[in-house]
């Protein structure tokens, strides 16, 4: 094997990791979200957790948050405005992201 063959493949495996990551990341963000959804709906235990499942869930709809952003926003209407959901999307992913590479 060359050279630039063994760097290709050390390129390949990298971009294979760090999508991982992110994907990994974003499934983290959405679970953190749901739940902080679910404090607000007044939901606690089980179905705290199953309401996390369904953000988690609906980020599989398309590409992108805005899915995860429309499904959190139709059910927190009232309870939280754009720019609180919006904010709150950006915390969980930096913590989310911070767990990851803590190991």
């Amino acid at each position: 094997m060359t050279t630039f063959q063994d760097r290709e493949r050390a390129f390949e495996n990298k971009f294979a990791h760090d999508q991982e990551m992110v994907f990994k990341a974003v499934a983290r963000r959405n679970k953190k979200l749901g739940l902080w959804g679910a404090a607000l709906l007044g939901k606690t235990g089980a179905d705290a957790e199953d309401y996390a499942m369904e953000v988690i869930r609906s980020d599989f709809e398309e590409a992108g948050h805005e899915d995860v952003f429309r499904k959190v926003q139709a059910d927190l209407a009232g309870k939280a405005d754009e720019a609180e959901i919006r904010a709150k999307m950006a915390e969980f992913l930096a913590e989310a992201k911070a767990e990851l590479a803590d190991g």
